[in-house]
């Protein structure tokens, strides 16, 4: 507790006046790759694995807030037509003071033709967000819900009790309409130049990538804290968050769902303008064991150690995961990455090459790029991604590396390959998107475990050796997805959108296929996954 209360004195011991804007930008992967040109050039050195972007990051802050000024003579329309296409339903400018807020809306309609079942989503939302002097910031946003899914998300949304991403499904397996509700929250203070404090109701994501295989925004929100240092080329992360485990046991009803607890330290290395170096580790433990003590370990709050340390000297008795990341700028506008997760790793055994199972790991490596082909505004991603069976499971669902339901990694969990290409095109309003994947992965027959679903005790694994990536009912997956909108208002994209998605997952067993069209009015500012 010392060390940690000399850390936050140095935070606020160099305060210094600086402007904080007053917009916020939630991470959508969609949004961001169009800010490509600007923050993956040979000439920054922006520190591009971290997300979302805070408003200390001004280079990448004004790039994202460009995108939200597309037409510019406003001043001459109507105040419905301002607000209509340009602005802010309501916007409050004030000398010490903004506040913005937005109705969000999200209809949808659609047609799974190949399961002849008709599809629609009525979303109502709204934001709220500002600035309050030159140092705090707010959001906050919240969606009501209802809507039919195709028949592959219906399934899994029945399966797992949850609408991906997002929380709990109000009706359950019971109704084919589904019901839910959630909300976001960002409060951020930036006192200097060199730290800034998030307390948080949203998600993290870490790495260059469309995936990510060490913090990703797959599962649902979750509050945390975090800490923010940018020292030099250095930027260093400290995250602290509770997660909920939907499918163990709850002590009572007057709890709710059984809580867990995670810690993420995350230092990103600008070694120059073209190599950037990350190193990540994490530690999940459960909140309360079976007699219901522990709660939160104290031990855990130094924000400046490594962690497996710290857990290896509480007798390991949770899920230690470390990780690297890494990117080179190959040419201008030609960006090399990777990230390589390590769970568990025992050296005799690995160089046996003997399928060990605890030789626990997950590999991504992509390019990405911008003004492909001498095209402007043509960005691309080629990414493969693969994890071996059992990584990131535990001995229970309340220390796997998972919350509410989902993986805090890749949304396949582990026990699979996948490879995958976005390329999407922007024309003034005009918006194109196109994304292909293929994955192959190994599903468990009946009640065994071959290592994909990390929600299974690894203590009920098939077999301690001979173990391989896909292993079980070997399954193959493809995901084609193509878009085309016209964006509305940039304030808070909102766009007109025709869609349509292939997908084909099929095996020995059995083959399920899904042609999926779907046009309309969305205003969409969040990343939800709809390709496993």
């Amino acid at each position: 507790m010392k060390q940690l209360s000399i850390y936050f004195l140095l935070c606020f011991s160099f305060t210094l006046p600086a402007y904080l804007q007053a917009q916020t930008f939630p991470y959508s992967y969609h949004n961001y790759q169009q800010i490509n040109s600007v923050i993956y050039t040979t000439d920054t050195r922006f520190h591009t694995s971290i997300k979302p972007i805070l408003p200390d990051d001004t280079l990448a802050y004004r790039a994202l807030d460009s995108l939200t000024r597309l037409n510019t003579d406003s001043t001459k329309k109507s105040w419905i037509l301002r607000k209509l296409f340009n602005e802010h339903l309501i916007q409050i400018e004030k000398e010490d003071y903004k506040v913005y807020i937005d109705f969000l809306p999200d209809f949808q309609i659609g047609r799974d033709v190949t399961n002849k079942r008709t599809t629609w989503l009525n979303t109502r939302g709204y934001q709220i967000q500002g600035s309050i002097g030159k140092n705090f910031s707010f959001y906050t946003s919240g969606y009501e819900n209802q809507g039919v899914f195709p028949k592959y998300l219906n399934q899994y949304i029945n399966d797992n009790g949850i609408i991906p991403g997002l929380i709990n499904d109000k009706f359950g397996a019971s109704k084919n309409i589904k019901d839910w509700a959630y909300a976001s929250a960002i409060l951020n203070y930036i006192p200097n130049k060199y730290f800034s404090f998030t307390l948080a109701q949203d998600k993290n994501f870490i790495g260059d990538g469309y995936r990510s295989m060490l913090l990703s925004d797959v599962s649902s929100n979750h509050p945390f804290f975090k800490i923010t240092t940018t020292l030099g080329n250095v930027k260093y992360i400290n995250i602290w968050a509770q997660f909920q485990d939907l499918k163990s046991p709850q002590f009572s009803y007057d709890n709710g769902f059984r809580k867990k607890w995670g810690v993420f330290h995350y230092l990103d290395w600008n070694v120059n303008n073209r190599l950037s170096l990350g190193f990540f580790d994490a530690i999940i433990w459960q909140d309360a064991d079976a007699t219901g003590k522990r709660g939160f370990d104290v031990s855990y709050l130094n924000p400046i150690i490594f962690l497996r340390t710290i857990e290896g000297s509480n007798g390991s008795p949770d899920n230690a995961l470390i990780g690297f990341t890494g990117k080179y700028k190959a040419a201008k506008n030609i960006t090399l990455y990777g990230q390589f997760a390590l769970d568990e790793f025992t050296a005799k055994e690995f160089f046996a090459g003997n399928g060990y199972w605890a030789n626990k790991f997950g590999i991504q490596a992509g390019i990405k790029g911008f003004d492909a082909l001498k095209v402007k505004n043509l960005n691309y991603l080629a990414e493969f991604n693969t994890a071996k069976p059992f990584t990131y499971s535990q001995r229970t669902s309340l220390l796997n590396y998972g919350h509410y339901n989902e993986a805090l990694a890749h949304p396949f969990g582990a026990n699979f390959r996948e490879f995958l290409s976005i390329w999407d095109y922007a024309y003034q309003r005009w918006q194109v998107y196109a994304q292909g994947n293929y994955a192959q992965y190994g599903l468990d027959p009946g009640s065994d475990n071959y290592g994909k679903d990390i929600y299974k005790s690894y203590n009920t694994r098939i077999s301690d050796y001979g173990n391989k990536t896909a292993q079980g009912i070997k399954t193959n997956f493809i995901y084609l997805d193509t878009r085309i909108s016209y964006l509305i208002n940039p304030k808070i994209n909102l766009r007109l959108e025709l869609g349509a998605v292939y997908r084909k997952e099929s095996n020995d067993l059995n083959a399920n296929t899904t042609n999926w069209i779907t046009f309309g009015l969305r205003s969409s500012l969040r990343n939800l996954y709809q390709d496993f």
